[in-house]
Formats: C-alpha cells, sequence, structure tokens
C-alpha cells in the first residue's frame, strides 16, 4: 500500500526514483509524484494514474541534483487526483514530503495550522504534515530539517513512513517511521530510503530496517540513526537474501502467473533442510530455542488478514488433528478491539505474508501488552512482525509481486503443517511411524504441484464457461472449506466478479437460494473421508440445475457423471489437499480475470501491503 523511494548521491537522479517506483507498483496505488531538490528549489511533478504518465511527464524536465523522493499513493484521504497525490508542500513550497499512512488527529493539526495563517489546497493528512514540518522551520524557530521534522512527528498521532527534503537543506534527507515500513539502503558513496528493499535492490544489498520511532537522516557524507527522543543508536546492517531476477516476470505475461507457477519451488523451499523422514524429524531453526512455548501451550490463537487468515484456518485443522490442542483464529482487524483472554498457557501465532499488515501487528502489540507469548510465520525477512515476535518461521518464498497472494498461501499452509507436526513429536501425540508417513508425503507434494501445472492449459479452456458470470459460489467441506474461501477471494479479487465460499453442508442453509442454470458452483471433492458427504451435495446442486466445475482426486471417474467440468489433482493425504487444490482455483481466477481484461498484478482498489488500518 503506497510506496516511496527517496536517494542521496550523484547518481542520475530521474532514473533512480523512476525505476524504484516501478519496483514498487505491485503495492497498488492510483497516483505517483516527484520531487527533486534542484540548485536551491524543490521542483515537483505529481499526476493521477500510473507511473506511465508521471514518466511522460517528466520526459523533457531537467530533475538534476543530488536528493529526491518520489511515492506511488494508495487515497485514503482524498480522492485520486494530480492535487492529492504526493508528493506535499507547504505554504512556502520549499520542502517536499511523502507519507506512507495515517494520520489520526490531522483535523485538530489542520485547524490548529489554520489559525496560524497556512493555508491548505488539498483534502490530504499528509498536507498537515508537511505544513507542521514547515511551522518548525520558519525564522522565528530557525531548525534544522531533522529538528523540524522530530518536533513535528513528537505532535503526531498515527501511522507513518515519511521521507522529507527541504530547499534550505541542500543535499539531505530526512526520513521516519511509526507503524508504516521503511528500509535504509547504504551503497558506497549513496544511500536510499524506501518502503521495500525492492525499490533500490539493484543498486545495493546492505541494508537497515528502520523501527517504530526511529528518525534517519541521510546525506551525501553518510547517514544517522536517531530515536524522536535524540538517542542517537548503531542498527546492524543487513543483507538482503533474495536475488533480483525473483521481482522479474521470468517471461511470464504477469507476475502472478509466474508466482503460481513457483509453487512447486517455493513448497519445497518451506520444508527445504527443516524436514528429515529418515529420522522422524521437524528442525524449525527460528523456534528451536522456544520450543517450551509448544509444549506448554494449552491453548493457541492465529491472528491474520485476508489469504493469510485462510492458511490460519487450515494451521487450526492441522494442530487439532495432530497435537489435540484447542485453537482459535481471529481476523485481526476484529481480534485488535475486542478484549481477548489471555493466559500464561495461552499462545498467539501471527501469519502475514509482508509481515508489516497494521491489523496485524495492532494484535500482536495487544498480546505484547498482555504478557502473552507470539510467534510469527511471515515471509519478508527483518519485517516488523519477525523482530517484533519471541520467535518464528520464514517462509522463503520470496518476493510476491502479484497483489493477489498465491505462493505465499501455499507456503503458509506447508510451513504451518510443519509446526503441527514438530509440536506434535514434542509432546508425544503421534507415533513415529505416523509421522514418518505425513513427512514422506509432504516431500512429494513439490512434483504433484507440479503435475497439476503442468495441465494448466485445460484450466485455461475452462474460464470461457465463467468469465460471463456475475456471481460464483465456492463449496468446501473439512479441510477444502479454507480452499473454498481462498478461491473465492481469487476470483473476486483478480476478476471483479463476487463469489463468495461457504461449508457446502451450509449451503442448505440459505445460499442454495441462488443457485440456478446461471450460477456457476466450485466445488471441492477430494478423495478424503468426507468425499460421500460432498456427493450429496453435489447432488442437490444438480437438483437446481447449478453448473458445476468439482476439483476431484485423479481416479475418480465417476463424478464426471455429476459435474459439469472436473479438474483432477493427485491423491495425497486429507490434511494436504489444499496445497493441490487451491492450484487449479488460482489458475482458474487467473485465466477469467484475462479473459476479462482485467488488471491481474494491481487490481483495482486493493494493495499488497495493507499498512493503515
Amino acid at each position: 500500500m503506497c510506496g516511496i523511494i527517496g536517494y542521496v548521491g550523484q547518481r542520475p537522479l530521474k532514473e533512480i526514483l523512476l525505476n524504484g517506483l516501478k519496483r514498487l507498483e505491485y503495492r497498488g496505488y492510483d497516483s505517483a509524484g516527484i520531487a527533486v531538490q534542484h540548485d536551491g528549489s524543490v521542483s515537483m511533478v505529481k499526476v493521477k494514474g500510473k507511473i506511465r504518465h508521471l514518466e511522460r511527464r517528466i520526459a523533457s524536465m531537467d530533475l538534476s541534483g543530488t536528493v529526491g523522493i518520489a511515492h506511488t499513493r494508495w487515497a485514503t484521504h482524498g480522492e485520486p487526483s494530480d492535487v492529492n497525490a504526493h508528493p506535499h508542500t507547504g505554504c512556502g513550497r520549499r520542502l517536499a514530503i511523502v507519507h506512507n499512512g495515517i494520520i489520526e488527529n490531522y483535523q485538530s493539526l489542520r485547524t490548529l495550522l489554520l489559525g496560524r495563517g497556512h493555508k491548505f489546497i488539498t483534502e490530504t493528512d499528509t498536507e498537515v504534515m508537511a505544513h507542521l514540518v514547515e511551522e518548525h522551520l520558519d525564522d522565528e524557530h530557525n531548525h534544522s530539517l531533522e529538528e523540524a521534522v522530530r518536533l513535528a512527528l513528537l505532535e503526531v498521532d498515527g501511522t507513518y513512513g515519511i521521507a522529507v527534503i527541504d530547499a534550505r537543506h541542500p543535499g539531505m534527507l530526512v526520513a521516519a517511521r511509526r507503524g508504516s515500513p521503511l528500509v535504509l539502503g547504504i551503497g558506497k558513496e549513496d544511500y536510499f530510503i524506501g518502503s521495500d528493499t525492492a525499490a533500490f535492490a539493484e543498486h545495493t544489498r546492505d541494508i537497515i530496517h528502520l523501527n517504530d520511532d526511529e528518525l534517519a537522516v541521510l546525506t551525501t557524507d553518510g547517514y544517522v540513526v536517531k530515536t524522536l527522543q535524540d538517542e542517537r543508536l548503531n542498527p546492524e546492517v543487513e543483507k538482503i537474501t533474495w536475488e533480483l531476477d525473483q521481482i522479474e516476470k521470468g517471461g511470464f505475461d504477469h507476475f502472478m502467473l509466474k508466482e503460481i507457477h513457483e509453487q512447486s519451488q517455493t513448497v519445497q523451499d518451506a520444508m527445504r533442510g527443516r524436514v528429515r523422514p529418515e529420522s522422524v524429524e521437524v528442525k524449525l531453526g527460528g523456534l528451536q530455542d522456544h520450543q517450551e512455548l509448544l509444549v506448554q501451550a494449552k491453548r493457541i490463537i492465529f491472528t491474520s488478514c485476508g489469504t493469510s487468515w485462510h492458511a490460519s484456518l487450515i494451521g487450526r485443522r492441522l494442530i487439532e488433528d495432530f497435537v489435540r490442542v484447542p485453537v482459535e483464529v481471529e481476523y485481526a482487524s476484529e481480534f485488535r478491539y475486542a478484549q481477548p483472554i489471555f493466559t500464561p498457557d495461552t499462545l498467539l501465532i501471527t501469519v502475514s505474508q509482508s509481515g508489516e499488515t497494521a491489523d496485524t501487528l495492532a494484535a500482536l502489540q495487544l498480546a505484547r501488552e498482555e504478557g502473552g507469548p507470539a510467534l510469527g510465520v511471515v515471509n519478508v525477512v527483518g519485517s516488523t512482525i519477525a523482530r517484533e515476535t519471541d520467535a518464528g518461521v520464514y517462509l522463503h518464498a520470496g518476493p510476491e509481486i502479484g497483489v493477489a497472494s498465491t505462493k505465499a498461501f501455499t507456503s503458509q499452509v506447508t510451513v504451518l503443517g510443519l509446526i503441527a507436526l514438530l509440536m506434535a513429536r514434542l509432546r508425544g501425540t503421534l507415533s513415529k511411524k505416523k509421522c514418518k508417513g505425513i513427512l514422506a508425503e509432504m516431500i512429494r507434494l513439490p512434483g504433484k504441484i507440479r503435475q497439476i501445472l503442468d495441465s494448466s492449459d485445460d484450466i485455461e479452456r475452462l474460464a470461457e464457461h465463467f468469465d460471463g458470470a456475475g456471481n460464483a459460489l465456492y463449496l468446501g467441506r473439512g479441510y477444502s472449506f479454507p480452499v473454498a474461501l481462498e478461491g473465492a477471494l481469487k476470483l473476486k479479487e483478480i476478476s471483479y466478479i463476487h463469489a463468495e465460499g461457504y461449508p457446502a453442508a451450509e449451503m442448505k442453509h440459505g445460499p442454495i437460494a441462488l443457485i440456478d442454470d446461471d450460477m456457476p458452483v466450485v466445488i471441492l471433492a477430494p478423495g478424503d473421508h468426507i468425499y460421500d458427504k460432498v456427493v450429496s451435495n453435489i447432488e442437490e446442486i444438480r437438483a437446481r440445475k447449478g453448473r458445476i466445475l468439482a476439483v476431484a482426486t485423479e481416479g475418480n471417474d465417476s463424478i464426471a457423471e455429476l459435474a459439469d467440468w472436473v479438474v483432477y489433482v493427485p491423491k495425497t493425504l486429507d490434511c494436504f489437499y489444499p496445497l493441490l487444490t487451491v492450484i487449479p482455483l488460482q489458475l482458474l481466477a487467473y485465466y477469467v480475470a484475462v479473459r476479462r481484461g482485467c488488471d491481474i498484478d494491481q487490481p483495482r482498489n486493493l494493495a499488497k501491503s495493507v499498512t493503515v488500518e
């Protein structure tokens, strides 16, 4: 959600900032802008729409300089427009600021600043911050840019990742964060700031993750990191662990399709070095020194959002089946405002691809305030959730660029399966023989995923039966119910077709009223222990002339007599069918969206990392 790139150095500024924005397009945005410190002034251009529109606008402009910032905006306060796009400035037009997040007390600050003679031209909360910094920079106060930003932020309630430049402070960029990620990139003779390492990964591999209430000052001579209380810090320099080609399309038409096809590899990577079936071992290095949390927990709470919430539902069944411990799954956005009951033996597990999801972070902080232990399951190394939990497990899925999550989901389910197996072995709830059989099947899963992907042409042909639908229903039972939810989410995210996931047996309690010969129904019918019950649900749909696409297990020829179309997946254990049956649903959503001419990787109104409430 929104993207920031800032640069201090001697290289061609315009190209670095534009290329950085392009690397951040996947985050979702509706406008873009750039500001460059140049010849004692700040030159600024911003436009509604795509980065290519900004690129055309500035193609012939001289935007040379040593310091610049750029931004992609996802509208919160004020509609998408040229005026509301970032960067924003104050009355004197001498400073420029870009901002991710939401300033909760912007109305009271705006009223205060209006009383002091400031004039506003936008509807945004960010412009308030620009005027607030300007207020501390005026002749009466005569503060440095660093001090002005620090004092302004002490008056702010809410979340922010900001970068500020000012014509009176040549060669300087000031950045700070609270609740919205910012990463400092350290080059040989230049420095970067970004909301994501992807923005500058082609220029440096050395990074520093800013923590909440930290401020960075970048100049051509170096960088300094401080707290908002003006305490100088000595943060650890880390290395980017992924390769640049992981954020390229690699010959695929869209990032989403590339990431769907990567899943045989990413599921394998999630297990790499962690599974030893010959010794019935699961080794999770991130939990090695915290295994007592897994042994002592008498109650587990998952908190997550969107696709991660669906993966958590599967994690719940895995832990309850393998470990026999009660598990709850909470929407983070609801959990943060509830009054949850924590006991010393309650374990919170937060699941997030980005590790920066605002609602999930707030739920985590609530648990920490209650003194409860917390684990994280995240993809992005060094993310806030990874740093603020007691321990956790990385997915190792690599950067996920498509807004509609695919490979992160299957990696999350894989990792949650490993955590469930580790808990079962530590607590003795699964025999060695049973555990060995489960691990042996896990190792076969990447090959089975590849087998499904190799037949993706068959699924592409099915898309013509769905692209004209106004609604769709997805049904599943047991482990398949969360997959039905995820399949429906993928269809509505990228094709804009209204779709709902339901437990198949619940169809009779309302949704069956919707079924007619215009309603496509996707039903998950793998050969698990409740297959016969699902067949009964299929019969109910047929009786009402619903059009049925069944996802079934290879060798089940009889289901072709019940369904209009059948997609087959290889046989596996009941608990692992989600890793196979979700692949056809991802592909179906993709091909339907292609046929409808939708923006696959950047669907309307959506953002990759939701860093505001």
